[in-house]
């Protein structure tokens, strides 16, 4: 009785290190490479609308007309306050007409950036969205957009700026391994599900 006891013992710790070792593992992984984990790039898709979602360094209304241009949509909405009438600026400087940006501007977070748009997505029942964010955040925005909006399929097709760990600044470092958190904070808060 007493040894069946301790090889019970011996197999669970055997277990628990494993599992550690595991995470410790994937924990470092991802730290290293952040772009394997936190990007999400659908590739060249079609969409009815482009979204463009506030934030970043002002790199993401350059990605949505340069998608745009491509063909990939015939329409833009910029989501976020704050940075809704700058990035619709610097759509229309990047030859963008006026006449087909809508700009959603009560956005704060994520979450509000998925749920206004698709209020609007659903008004003018668009059934499919090319999402624009910076690289690092892409999971996040792909995951919460499908999460509150299941009929409409999403796609991203994100900014590269600052890919190179060599041009990272310590505010991108910050912001990259900060979205680690809020990845898990939605997914424990909101249930929006990053895997």
């Amino acid at each position: 009785m007493f040894n069946a006891v301790n090889r019970k013992r011996k197999w669970i710790l055997r277990i628990a290190l494993a599992l550690a070792v595991l995470f410790s593992a994937l924990f470092a992984a991802a730290i290293v490479f952040p772009q394997k984990f936190l990007c999400v790039d659908s590739g060249p898709v079609k969409a009815d609308a482009i979204v463009v979602l506030g934030g970043g360094s002002h790199e993401r209304p350059g990605r949505a007309a340069e998608l745009f241009k491509n063909g990939d949509a015939s329409r833009i909405i910029v989501s976020g306050a704050g940075d809704d009438e700058i990035n619709q600026r610097i759509l229309i400087e990047n030859g963008i007409p006026r006449n087909v940006i809508q700009v959603e501007p009560n956005s704060r977070t994520t979450k509000e950036n998925a749920q206004f748009t698709i209020a609007l997505l659903r008004q003018q029942k668009i059934r499919s969205a090319i999402l624009v964010t910076s690289w690092y955040h892409s999971r996040r925005t792909l995951d919460c957009f499908r999460h509150y909006a299941p009929e409409i399929k999403f796609y991203s097709r994100p900014s590269y700026f600052a890919f190179k760990r060599s041009e990272w600044t310590r505010l991108l470092t910050k912001r990259i391994y900060l979205e680690y958190a809020k990845l898990g904070g939605y997914w424990i808060r909101y249930g929006v599900c990053p895997f």
